[in-house]
């Protein structure tokens, strides 16, 4: 299923960015964490698209779905 959700991660240049899934560039970038996830949880929740919320060092740390997707719905 390409394309069936935005990832939060750690941006190199600092803070975090928000990327959909298959994406090159970042969709937007954050200064914090915080934000970051709460725009991708609205975004998906719009679009009715999964989560992949990674740590700084890469690792995925949590995954919620907020329409047909992969992962059940956290929050």
């Amino acid at each position: 299923m390409p394309n069936r959700a935005y990832h939060v991660v750690s941006n190199p240049d600092g803070g975090w960015a928000v990327r959909r899934e298959g994406a090159v560039r970042a969709s937007k970038r954050f200064d914090t964490k915080g934000d970051a996830v709460r725009y991708a949880r609205s975004v998906c929740r719009g679009e009715r698209l999964d989560l992949v919320v990674h740590g700084s060092d890469g690792t995925i740390r949590e995954k919620s779905s907020y329409g047909n997707g992969r992962y059940p719905a956290r929050g």
